[in-house]
């Protein structure tokens, strides 16, 4: 029997979505404003899903505790109120879109949560628009 457990955390971060192998043009056709020289910012909503068998001893299938700081020692104090693009090595050659932002996050709390836990980021952009990733 397994079950899902999620955590729901938030962070602000500036970005700006560009390639810079094209052209100015190129850049503004495909990426719009998002493609602005000063950047700009988004409220973004992280959940975190794990899904694993219930211990018998806790009760638990994952300390939430133990996952709340998980997250903010890995990734809310790394990417909150930050410059993706500038102030982070992630994504100084990786463009910051949130697939990317969801990957990134993945592959930081896979390398600390036990595999024996299936990981979904999934990642608001805005109210409207998210991603998630698994994995796979």
């Amino acid at each position: 029997m397994k079950v899902a457990v999620y955590r729901k955390e938030h962070f602000n971060a500036a970005h700006r979505l560009h390639n810079p192998e094209w052209s100015a043009e190129e850049n503004e056709r495909v990426f719009g404003k998002c493609n602005n020289p000063n950047f700009h910012g988004h409220n973004y909503e992280l959940i975190v899903k794990l899904l694993g068998p219930i211990d018998p001893g806790t009760g638990y299938v994952y300390d939430m505790k133990i996952l709340s700081d998980l997250i903010k020692s890995h990734v809310l104090n790394k990417f909150d109120h930050k410059n993706l693009n500038l102030d982070t090595d992630e994504f100084r050659n990786l463009n910051p879109t949130a697939e990317n932002i969801a990957v990134v996050i993945w592959n930081i709390l896979r390398n600390k949560i036990d595999t024996k836990y299936d990981l979904t980021i999934r990642l608001y952009e805005t109210e409207r628009n998210f991603v998630e990733y698994d994995g796979n």
